[in-house]
């Protein structure tokens, strides 16, 4: 049997299969089967399927408890091979790409589904227009020779597959949920919170707060309502711009303490109070949607739920079930130990080549032992902080790791002069907007100004949709995304590596991000994998990077409470 099959769903809600030989061409006949699990099921020995979008096919067959090793999702190469080719925003469909390979009109993508409070995706959801198994073969044979034109082939083919494991995650860690206490959410939002008040108003805390500015003001203010705070400083003679807390800190006025404090607590019960709760979580799990590869950068998001932005305080409520543990892993100082491997320069690939502090590490060679100058310096290079103490940081690392330092500013002049720019792996970042605040027609992104300032971003992303027409800016991001790019490439293979590893054992992966990672499983499984995250990150390192001295290593906790693992 080959070991490659295809398989499209057809819209009798059965699935069309057929064999694959080794130039990605039909080895057999089509052949029609009326129930997908069962279509896969029984062919253990496939090791990759093809097909159109992992996120149409592989819920359902999650569902029926069948799981696949590995996956080629057209919809994902063709994402990655349109970027590639500098042709970032046009439709990546499959249908899109097949009627580019044909020379007809290109459809439009079908709008993304906006996931619903406590929802699951279910297969064949209308995502996408169902090919015919023939059609999407021509797209699959096609994609296969645009990958041979890449400028790194093997890379290419490395990151498609990478990037199709990582869409398998997804779908499994959305099929899992993170285990969640509603019992303990309910005891830290009433802690906080204090009592709810009937109606939906504001609970009792937030209420108290309330009364505590306006009091500190002479005058009812609304802290929710940004310009009726701003109003009121203006009255009390005291100019802001903003209410953000950085500004609001430096104001010497009483109302300034319970206005922090409404402001935090206020986000709670907003993102993270009762209302979310009965939305979201069901069953002892919370289920946002994970969408791999949700940003330019690679780097994953949720759709709804704030999956990503869990607050420390409500983690307390992330708690295994009972006998078994949370494994939660952090890389540690991962994208500088990037930096040195795609950089290549001796001497960081020498101090990343420890599992000890790489940032102190840095100090005793260029900055006499300061560790936050140090750290400050690295940071600075790979984010462009290049003014004030930020400049004479980033000289004295010069001296010392010119490569490395030099990698970062030829990113940044490309990015600079709109020319595009990859990360080790070849996924690109799209070209800058031509001089012009309007919509980039080549690679559909609007500028920045467009967006709100805290919504362009979020920790060094470049949010997918938004480019800023500032060369410079898109300079300073493009130096952050050779690094941030290609730390999110070597994540996915880290992903497929613990995923296979986990492969034997009741243990699940139930969270990533950036380099945060979090496994479920039995107690007596936690050992072992600890020690499946530890060689899958040596792994994935050697598969993105090739052979260097460069480490990759985790800071690991087993808890039964994600709050104690920090």
């Amino acid at each position: 049997m080959a070991d490659r099959w295809a398989l499209a769903p057809a819209e009798d809600g059965g699935v069309d299969v057929a064999p694959l030989g080794p130039d990605g061409l039909p080895a057999g006949p089509v052949r029609r089967e009326a129930d997908p699990a069962e279509a896969v099921r029984s062919r253990p020995g496939v090791a990759r399927w093809v097909w159109r979008s992992t996120a149409e096919v592989y819920p359902r067959l999650l569902a029926t408890g069948v799981r696949v090793e590995r996956c080629y999702d057209i919809e994902a190469a063709e994402t990655l091979l349109l970027g590639h080719e500098g042709r970032y925003g046009e439709p990546r469909s499959a249908a899109a790409a097949l009627a580019r390979l044909r020379g007809g009109p290109v459809p439009p993508d079908p709008p993304q589904r906006s996931a619903e409070p406590g929802s699951q995706s279910s297969l064949f959801e209308p995502q996408g227009v169902h090919l015919p198994l023939p059609d999407l073969l021509a797209v699959y044979a096609e994609q296969q020779q645009r990958h041979e034109r890449a400028g790194h082939p093997d890379r290419m083919r490395l990151l498609t597959a990478a990037e199709s494991a990582g869409m398998l995650v997804a779908a499994e860690m959305n099929r899992a949920g993170l285990p969640w206490s509603t019992d303990v959410h309910r005891a830290v939002l009433h802690d906080l919170l204090g009592e709810r008040y009937a109606g939906g108003g504001e609970p009792r805390r937030l209420a108290e707060l309330a009364d505590e500015v306006s009091t500190a003001f002479g005058r009812r203010v609304r802290p929710d309502l940004p310009a009726d705070v701003i109003k009121a400083f203006a009255q009390a003679g005291t100019k802001v711009s903003s209410t953000r807390r950085w500004e609001i800190e430096s104001v010497d006025h009483p109302a300034v303490k319970p206005l922090i404090e409404y402001k935090k607590l206020y986000r709670i019960w907003v993102a993270h109070g009762w209302a979310w709760l009965q939305d979201w979580v069901r069953e002892g799990r919370f289920r946002p949607e994970f969408l791999a590869g949700g940003t330019v950068t690679g780097r994953w998001v949720t759709n709804g739920g704030g999956g990503l932005q869990i607050p420390k305080v409500i983690r307390r409520a992330v708690v295994a079930d009972p006998g078994w543990r949370l494994v939660v892993a952090d890389a540690d100082q991962m994208e500088p130990r990037v930096l040195a491997a795609i950089s290549r320069d001796p001497g960081l690939m020498e101090v990343a080549g420890r599992e000890s502090d790489l940032y102190q590490s840095v100090s005793d060679r260029a900055f006499s032992g300061d560790r936050d100058q140090a750290k400050l310096a690295v940071l600075g290079a790979v984010y462009g902080q290049t003014s004030g103490d930020g400049l004479k940081n980033l000289a004295a690392l010069r001296r010392r790791f010119p490569r490395a330092v030099a990698y970062v500013d030829d990113a940044a002049r490309a990015g600079e002069e709109g020319r595009l720019v990859r990360t080790w792996l070849g996924r690109t970042c799209p070209p800058a907007a031509r001089g012009t605040d309007d919509a980039t027609e080549e690679a559909g992104i609007p500028a920045a100004s467009a967006v709100p300032e805290d919504e362009q971003s979020d920790g060094g992303q470049w949010v997918p949709g938004y480019a800023s027409t500032n060369a410079r800016a898109r300079g300073r991001f493009a130096r952050n995304f050779v690094v941030q790019g290609s730390a999110a490439d070597w994540a996915l293979l880290l992903l497929a590596a613990l995923r296979k590893a986990c492969a034997g054992m009741a243990a699940e992966l139930v969270f990533f991000q950036h380099d945060e990672v979090i496994v479920h499983c039995p107690e007596e499984e936690a050992a072992a994998v600890v020690t499946a995250i530890r060689e899958a990150a040596a792994l994935a390192g050697r598969l993105t990077f090739g052979e260097t001295p460069v480490r990759f290593p985790f800071t690991t906790a087993v808890v039964e409470c994600y709050a104690d693992a920090k």
